[in-house]
């Protein structure tokens, strides 16, 4: 892979983080071959792949789609954007891309998909990585974006500046996206995680987005509380978190479309499965590892357990 020049590309998982920034890289002329299964997967084949949203919308037509990752030729970078409950079997379904020197980078929620897909993969084949966009499959085909967030960061586990890292990320530039090559990737996402894992528990118990929880003063105060649960665990994961995170956690949240909802919404209203493992459970987790009080999380945790995964068909 070098700067400036075309990159092959598959992406594992072509919802709404995967088919955006995949969509945003063929569009600029890059190789791009999306991984996707049922109604979304067919749309795509017989129709492209649309982006919907505030900054115009765009369609991108007679792209490589498939259900099968086995019959794509090799690839310079896998995005790997599939919920984490289906991590390692997507690990080993994308683990031929590498065989000849091809990186995934995992744009994953939470924070140790990374170390999961290297377990199956490799370590060395594998970079961390942060997608902030906001958006939903609208209908089969096309992805409805819903802010003006638009950028990826990731890194490798030693913090270089590798030559894979740096050319990726100056094709995503110049395809009209920003993408960052980061030093510490882990604090990174564990920054971003603080407000991600609190948005997608209180959006989810509460049923209600963003405008009707981080504008009131009890959603404020319930936020901070578990805003500081995740800061707390992080440090002890011997993460560097920003001390004021918290504050400006809840600034980013008022500043959200008061519309918007955290994906595992999404996922909670349609009946089904949820990242709740690697979200809240995770917390508790990691907290009780290490001595320190979750108790945001941990309600968090035991209300939604019952719809780990999907609507449950009898409370019986």
């Amino acid at each position: 892979m070098q700067d400036g020049g075309k990159v092959r590309i598959a992406v594992m998982g072509a919802g709404a983080v995967g088919g955006y920034f995949g969509a945003l890289l063929a569009n600029a002329g890059h190789d791009v071959a999306f991984i996707a299964r049922g109604d979304h997967g067919a749309a795509m084949r017989a129709n492209g792949i649309k982006l919907e949203g505030p900054r115009g919308d765009l369609v991108v037509r007679n792209i490589e789609v498939t259900d099968d990752p086995a019959t794509l030729a090799q690839c310079d970078v896998t995005l790997f954007c599939v919920k984490t409950y289906d991590t390692e079997s997507a690990a080993a379904a994308v683990k031929p891309h590498v065989s000849r020197g091809g990186v995934v980078i995992s744009l994953q929620n939470g924070v140790d998909g990374q170390d999961r897909i290297g377990a199956v993969i490799g370590a060395q084949s594998v970079m961390g990585g942060l997608a902030m966009v906001s958006g939903v499959i609208a209908s089969p085909g096309v992805i409805r974006y819903k802010s003006e967030m638009s950028s990826l960061q990731y890194g490798e586990a030693d913090g270089s500046m590798s030559v894979r890292a740096t050319a990726f990320a100056a094709a995503c530039n110049a395809a009209g996206f920003k993408a960052e090559v980061m030093r510490d990737i882990r604090s990174a996402q564990w920054t971003k995680f603080v407000g991600l894992c609190t948005n997608a528990a209180l959006t989810s118990l509460m049923r209600l987005p963003a405008g009707h929880i981080y504008h009131r003063d009890d959603g404020v105060a319930m936020a901070l509380r578990a805003f500081k649960e995740v800061e707390a665990v992080g440090r002890a994961e011997g993460m560097e978190i920003p001390v004021d995170i918290a504050d400006r956690a809840i600034k980013l949240h008022q500043s959200f479309p008061h519309s918007m909802y955290a994906s595992m919404y999404q996922d909670v209203a349609r009946g089904r499965r949820l990242e709740l493992e690697s979200f809240s459970g995770l917390v508790v987790r990691l907290g009780r590892k290490h001595g320190l009080p979750t108790p945001v999380h941990e309600m968090a945790y035991t209300c939604l357990l019952p719809f780990l995964n999907g609507t449950p068909a009898s409370f019986d």
